[in-house]
């Protein structure tokens, strides 16, 4: 995994071990052996890997690019987490591990947004309403 993903996000960013082993502080050859699953890196050096490609520590060392779709590691903060199946009522089943994230809970409100474009967002209706008010927006009294 961790040899994989590292490889992948190298690529991904253009970078030559050489440079991958110059931002971290090693020689080419580690980050050779790194690749090649020969050696690890220690803890601080996995840290600054992480820190170079952008990515958590627990993505770089850990993510399956089967559970998402065949793509690599997520930036930092961003995630897939499955396909779902529109109801005939047109109701969606948030994943498991998107709600615990989030802190959805049954009866949370979400706003859908939509840009024909980019495709639809799911926002907590609470931290939506707020943004709008301070943007200065006018919006009739919260009525939760």
């Amino acid at each position: 995994m961790f040899s994989e993903n590292l490889i992948q996000l190298r690529k991904l960013r253009q970078l030559t071990q050489e440079e991958v082993a110059d931002r971290v502080g090693v020689s080419r050859q580690a980050v050779g052996k790194w690749e090649s699953g020969e050696t690890m890196p220690d803890l601080d050096k996995a840290r600054l890997l992480a820190e170079v490609f952008d990515v958590s520590l627990d993505e770089l060392a850990n993510h399956h690019s089967e559970d998402s779709f065949g793509l690599g590691v997520p930036p930092r903060g961003k995630h897939i987490f499955g396909i779902v199946t529109v109801g005939e009522k047109g109701q969606v089943i948030i994943p498991a591990k998107a709600r615990k994230l989030f802190s959805i809970e049954p009866g949370d409100q979400l706003v859908v947004l939509g840009d024909e474009a980019s495709g639809l967002a799911l926002i907590p209706s609470g931290g939506f309403m707020d943004l709008i008010r301070k943007a200065g927006n006018p919006l009739p009294p919260d009525r939760t």
